[in-house]
């Protein structure tokens, strides 16, 4: 078990500074509004999350 938890946080880390060195501290609001809807089970709050990290992702898509 705390090896299933140290590689847990070690994926949290890791896509947290790849999000942070690419789309900067947007980004990291976007994530920390998705992991604290999903864990409050707030369905707005994580759709704002989700919908930050899309418009990142896609933006230079647009």
């Amino acid at each position: 078990m705390p090896v299933l938890a140290l590689l847990s946080a070690v994926f949290v880390v890791g896509v947290e500074q790849t999000l942070q060195w690419k789309y900067g501290a947007t980004g990291i609001i976007g994530l920390l509004l998705l992991t604290i809807g999903i864990k409050a089970k707030n369905p707005a709050v994580s759709s704002i999350g989700a919908v930050v990290l899309a418009i990142l992702v896609s933006g230079p898509a647009l």
